[in-house]
């Protein structure tokens, strides 16, 4: 779960089995990393069956997240997340090797918070890691707004 403004990957999950509960494991653990804060949000993902399972419909509408699919059999309606699963096995995944999956499981979180959300330059956020572009963003605007309520 890619936030697009910052990029920030915000939420995901591995598994054996790509369906409903690996997605929803991940649109949860975006939610969570948002403070729960998700209501409005629009997520936009191919129509996978696992996207379009009533049990990931209905988690999106019980988070108030707002479900949008690309056209089918058009990659490029999701170029994000494509990207970024280019940029993960290219810059990790293909250099390492995992005895377990587990052990998979906990470097590639390592990777993705320690380097990726936090250190890695983004060119969509000003040539800035994620995270802080995020922390720059977020003083302006409270910054803006304590000059609009002392005006």
């Amino acid at each position: 779960m890619i936030d697009l403004f910052s990029p920030r990957l915000l939420g995901y999950a591995t598994g054996a089995h790509h369906d409903a509960a690996l997605v929803s494991a991940s649109l949860e653990m975006a939610a969570a990393t948002r403070g729960g804060q998700v209501n409005g949000v629009i997520f936009h993902s191919n129509r996978g069956s696992e996207y379009c399972s009533a049990a990931y419909s209905s988690l999106c509408a019980r988070l108030g997240v707002v479900q949008s699919m690309g056209r089918v059999g058009s990659a490029l309606d999701n170029a994000a997340a494509e990207s970024f699963h280019t940029t993960i096995k290219v810059e990790y995944v293909h250099r390492c090797r995992f005895a377990t999956r587990t052990e998979a499981r906990l470097k590639i979180a390592t990777w993705i918070t320690g380097f990726y959300n936090t250190r890695r330059r983004h060119s969509a956020a000003g040539g800035l890691p994620p995270v802080e572009f995020e922390r720059i963003i977020s003083k302006a605007r409270a910054e803006t707004y304590q000059e609009a309520e002392s005006a």
